[in-house]
């Protein structure tokens, strides 16, 4: 019986790791892997490079959490967007998405994930106290809560709601409108803008 084929070890080893990216099955780490290896080498040295460079520079914002090349970020640091207003969001790629929608001129707030029991994940691991330290100093008056529309999408947004009741600051969430069970990064600039305009102010009780 003839031995089964397999692929050498360094690229079975690059498979491994690009199927650790999100939304890469092993189907698809394959093909990238075997277009990796047979493409120009100057590609493949080109694309290590940006990669090692791109993750020395991007850093974390150290009022919003969103990804920049310094902190603060461009956002942060604008005086045109109105601080009254803080939309919070689930990943630092989530302000990419409601940006696209040009309907929302405000700053931004990552918590860093949702409320997630049985994935051991509760308020204490998310950015919920350096929230209420942005809100401290009263110039917002208005938090918008744009989560997914999953079950701890909306548990994370009744926490928040309560929460931040006690500051006296008015709490919304987007419209629903989002697929369900889904995030931003599944919305058009259509449905998010109509989303943002369409916020609903949260029960706090």
């Amino acid at each position: 019986m003839l031995p089964v084929a397999s692929l050498p070890e360094p690229l079975t080893a690059l498979v491994a790791e690009l199927n650790r990216l999100p939304g890469i099955g092993p189907r698809s780490a394959e093909r990238l892997a075997l277009h990796l290896i047979q493409a120009d080498t100057a590609i493949a040295r080109r694309l290590a490079d940006v990669l090692v460079k791109s993750r020395d520079k991007i850093i974390q914002c150290a009022e919003c959490g969103g990804l920049a090349e310094k902190s603060p970020c461009s956002i942060c640091a604008n005086p045109a967007r109105d601080e009254r207003t803080v939309c919070v969001v689930e990943r630092a790629v989530d302000i990419l998405n409601v940006e696209k929608s040009g309907a929302f001129r405000g700053r931004y707030h990552v918590l860093g994930g949702k409320i997630s029991p049985m994935n051991g994940v509760g308020p204490e691991e998310l950015r919920v106290a350096q929230l209420e330290h942005r809100l401290a100093n009263g110039a917002a008056d208005e938090v918008i809560i744009a989560l997914g529309t999953d079950v701890e999408g909306d548990a994370t947004g009744h926490y928040l709601a309560k929460r931040l009741a006690k500051r006296g600051v008015k709490v919304t969430r987007i419209a629903h409108g989002l697929p369900a069970g889904s995030g931003l990064e599944f919305a058009d600039e259509l449905t998010l803008s109509q989303a943002l305009e369409g916020r609903r102010e949260m029960n706090a009780k």
